[in-house]
């Protein structure tokens, strides 16, 4: 029984393991959480994770065995029988937009046995297979003109895929680029500019939607409607009108008329004021570009003016490193930067005594330093002060506080030791600190002093200008004193102080007279303005007013018909030859007031005049480049420009080299354009003990044409027609009472027109000096060491030197041949002892007649006169050779004894002070 007993439980126990081995298991690392799935809506296969697989059976299958949210349109499919491996496919193409999300169980069953439930989440992943689709059809709105819309309208796309990213809409699009409107993220659409009925009544818009995967709607139509709204104001003005210099006035406003909106209203007083701005041009506007001296002339000025700050060039080297604006479509303008830039007056420019009676005009930019202590700070524009132990300012013009200040210190005397007179005017105003052109124009008629500021003379009263009296400078030895433009010199520190910042142009002088008031209106006039309507169209109650400068027009009265008229009439004008190309910028302010008492607002309008560019003219000197003179005529002065023309043409239609104009060409060209300086530079420069030029000076003085000379050349100014400067330029005579010095001069002619804007070419004129050919004559030998002395005294060293012993081998025989008579002279005498006593009273009397002999031959032609038969020079007047003085040092030392004053050829030029010729 106990056999038995034991034989059943290990039946069982043999019975259990064989069953547990042979039971099918899902391997699946974390059973609670299940199998998660992903599919495309066009595709059959999920990608389970972790994959699908069993083990532990044969035979095995999967099924599933719950369905947790109704239909699983799902399959498991074995794929690798030994592994175990199976995959998860669809029935049917799934829609993610109808279900997004499916849950439910397998099973694997082998031989008949069933594992355990395993759960399978899988999410339908959404493919972009629709396109975005607007709510409407198409959109209609209407809006007003003359408005900015922050939402004119809003447009809604919508798009049926499942997922954001395919499912939402991320962008609206116009597809009209070419209207003023915009559209935002959400498709609101607004307006980038007022819209204007006239322009365009309706404007319709072509509008496309895109999803954030940037799929692409069907574009909607969009049609927004202006509304006319009436607005005050005047109409048919163009914002821009182009004005081509050269053709006179040009009207403005021909087709304006100022539309009142039906407005009740019974006018008592309409008015309408233009305004010109052209505070950006230049020195406020567009004005003569000539030079100080030029404009003065121009406007009947006094000649006596001293320009302290002219345009660069010959006689004015003292303004080169002052920063300009360099652009010569203004006036001559110079910075100064308040720290370093200033620049000291040469003395000969101005004698520094301006006596009594004087003016001080220039002109001026300045700005007020803002809350710094420079506001309080000294900003010197002109200053005479002492040069050294002291810093005395004896007139000094400077800026402090926004106040324009004059300090004029009189020197003492015996009249004026006990006088306590005015010293110092203080002018307070804001055009000193306001950062725009102004002139500024101080008359001083010792005690009285005037300011004029733009023409006009200052309004001054009880407190303004501040007037402070002072006693004379104290007598001093010894001190002279320093000019100073930006700047004061403080010579007791021997340094600069008291810097200007800001601009300055047209800084002059007058010494001994005072500027005419019509003067100073004339230098400050504008070449551009607003020309106004004549008085031919005012009717009864109507008026015109305009400013000093014609930038400001008004027309009012109480006929809106006839202002209509007058402001057709109303034109602008730029007289300058070249004027500023650029903007103008035009305002147009309009009051209308009723007889009730009631205003209308009429909203101001803004338009602009654009001056065009002007045909840049091109300036050419023409002429015979090669003069050659003869000793006589260069000593009595000959014509150096006698063949020059001048002629000015543009860039489609040059001056060619050796073609000239005929004379109606040139005549009318020489009417139509001027000339404001011409300059004459000398190469080498001149030796003033025998060179000068002689100038037509009655001529120039009735044309009202300066010129100032120096060694360097001649520099002739005044603005005139050409043909006048052509007859100056052709009466200049040169002048050499020494021509033999040199066999060539270079002159070079530059001239310009409105101050140095447009510039000709470079006209080089040489003259060539003709020497005598002098005939050979045999002479004793005595005699032949005389003309040799000459023939070397008279070798030129800056027309290019030439050395006889390098290029004269028949001088050089001829020098060995008398070397060799001077010593069989000296053997003779040796060996004629006995004739001592008549050979020494031979040798004085032939040594008298020597000196007899050089002392008459100092003429001056015969004197540097050579043989040059058999020699030949050609010398470019523009190179400097130097190696001469060294060749012919040796030949001076051999031949000294007959020298008699022991001076060469190079001490004479080197200084005309020891030229001396001893008898």
């Amino acid at each position: 029984m106990k056999q038995l007993w034991i034989f059943v439980v290990l039946c069982q126990f043999f019975a259990s393991h064989t069953a547990a081995a042979s039971v099918p298991r899902l391997e699946l690392p974390r059973p609670e959480v299940g199998y998660h799935g992903l599919v495309k809506e066009n595709e059959r296969i999920v990608e389970v994770t972790p994959k699908i697989r069993v083990t532990g059976g044969v035979n095995c299958s999967f099924r599933i065995v719950n369905k947790h949210h109704g239909e699983a349109p799902f399959e498991v499919r074995l794929v690798n029988r030994e592994e175990g491996e199976a995959e998860l496919l669809t029935k049917k193409t799934l829609n993610c937009e109808k279900r997004k999300n499916y849950k439910f169980d397998i099973a694997a069953v082998c031989n008949g046995i069933s594992s355990n439930n395993a759960t399978v989440h899988v999410s339908v992943i959404d493919v972009n297979e629709y396109e975005p689709m607007f709510l409407d059809p198409s959109y209609i709105v209407d809006v007003d003109e003359g408005r900015f819309y922050e939402n004119i309208i809003q447009v809604e796309a919508e798009d049926e895929d499942c997922s954001p990213k395919f499912g939402d809409i991320c962008k609206y699009e116009l597809l009209t680029s070419d209207q003023p409107f915009i559209i935002d993220s959400d498709g609101k659409i607004k307006n980038t500019e007022p819209l204007d009925w006239e322009k365009s009544h309706n404007h319709i818009l072509s509008v496309v939607a895109y999803d954030c995967g940037m799929k692409r709607s069907k574009p909607v139509l969009v049609t927004i409607k202006v509304n006319r709204v009436c607005r005050l104001g005047w109409k048919a003005v163009s914002d821009r009108v182009e004005y081509m210099p050269g053709t006179g006035t040009q009207h403005m406003f021909s087709k304006a008329y100022l539309d009142l909106c039906d407005v009740p209203c019974h006018i008592e007083k309409v008015m309408a004021k233009v305004s010109l701005t052209t505070r950006h041009i230049g020195k406020g506007c567009d004005r003569d570009t000539y030079s100080v001296d030029s404009q003065r002339k121009l406007c009947g000025a006094s000649v006596d003016s001293v320009d302290l700050l002219p345009s660069p060039g010959l006689g004015a080297e003292w303004t080169r490193t002052l920063p300009t604006d360099d652009g010569h479509e203004s006036d001559q303008i110079y910075e100064f930067d308040g720290r370093t830039n200033a620049v000291v007056i040469p003395p000969s420019t101005l004698p520094h005594n301006l006596t009594n009676t004087f003016t001080i005009s220039t002109w001026m930019k300045h700005r007020q330093h803002g809350t710094d202590l420079r506001s309080h700070v000294k900003e010197s524009i002109l200053c005479n002060s002492d040069d050294h132990k002291m810093s005395r300012p004896h007139y000094y013009l400077f800026v402090r506080n926004c106040r324009l200040i004059f300090l004029l210190r009189r020197d003492f005397t015996e009249e004026n030791l006990n006088s306590f007179r005015p010293a110092e005017w203080r002018w307070k105003m804001p055009e000193v600190c306001d950062d725009e052109w102004h002139h500024y124009a101080v008359n001083v008629n010792f005690p009285e002093v005037t300011l004029y500021v733009d023409g006009q003379t200052f309004g001054a009263d009880e407190k303004n200008p501040e007037i402070i009296d002072d006693w004379p400078l104290h007598p001093t030895v010894g001190i002279n004193t320093t000019l100073v433009v930006g700047a004061c010199w403080e010579g007791k520190d021997n340094k600069m102080g008291h810097y200007f910042k800001g601009f300055l142009a047209g800084l002059s002088v007058l010494r001994n007279k005072t500027e005419k008031p019509e003067v100073l209106s004339c230098l400050h006039r504008c070449k551009e303005n607003l020309e106004a309507p004549g008085v031919d169209f005012l009717e009864p109650g109507m008026q015109l007013l305009k400013n000093t400068d014609v930038t400001e027009v008004t027309v009012e009265g109480n006929n809106k018909t006839n202002l209509e008229t007058l402001f057709r009439q109303i034109g602008y004008v730029n007289s300058r030859e070249f004027p500023t190309p650029g903007r103008r910028n035009l305002r147009i302010t309009t009051s209308v007031t009723c007889v009730s008492g009631k205003s209308i607002k009429v909203p101001s309008l803004d338009s602009y005049v654009m001056v065009m560019q002007q045909e840049q003219p091109i300036i050419t000197i023409n002429g015979t480049m090669n003069l050659v003179c003869k000793y006589e005529e260069c000593s009595h002065g000959v014509k150096i420009f006698s063949s020059v023309s001048i002629f000015v043409s543009s860039k489609d239609h040059p001056v060619e080299e050796g073609v000239h104009e005929t004379e109606d060409e040139h005549l009318k060209n020489s009417l139509e354009h001027k000339l404001d300086s011409c300059t004459i530079a000398v190469y080498p420069p001149l030796n003033p003990d025998h060179e000068d030029f002689r100038m037509p000076k009655n001529e120039m003085a009735q044309l009202g044409i300066s010129y100032k000379q120096s060694k360097d050349g001649i520099t002739i100014s005044g603005a005139d027609m050409i043909y006048n400067y052509e007859d100056i330029l052709r009466h200049i005579h040169y002048m050499n009472r020494k021509p033999a010095y040199y066999l060539n001069r270079a002159f070079k002619l530059t001239c310009s027109e409105l101050n140095g804007r447009f510039v000709s070419n470079e006209y080089v004129q040489t003259l060539t000096v003709s020497h005598p050919q002098v005939e050979k004559i045999a002479k004793p030998v005595a005699h032949a060491k005389v003309d040799r002395h000459h023939v070397e005294f008279m070798a030129s060293k800056k027309s290019g030197e030439v050395s006889y012993l390098e290029s004269n081998l028949i001088d050089t025989s001829e020098a060995v041949a008398m070397s060799s008579a001077s010593h069989t002279v000296t053997i003779i005498i040796v060996v004629c002892v006995g004739f001592l006593v008549f050979m020494i009273v031979l040798g004085v009397i032939r040594i008298r007649a020597a000196h007899q002999r050089a002392q008459d031959s100092r003429d001056e032609d015969q004197e540097m006169a050579w043989d040059d038969s058999s020699l030949t020079i050609t010398v470019n007047p523009m190179e400097q050779i130097e190696d001469e003085e060294r060749e012919t040092q040796p030949l001076n030392e051999e031949e000294s004894d007959s020298s008699d004053d022991g001076s060469s050829y190079h001490d004479e030029l080197e200084s005309s002070d020891e030229e001396a010729e001893k008898p």
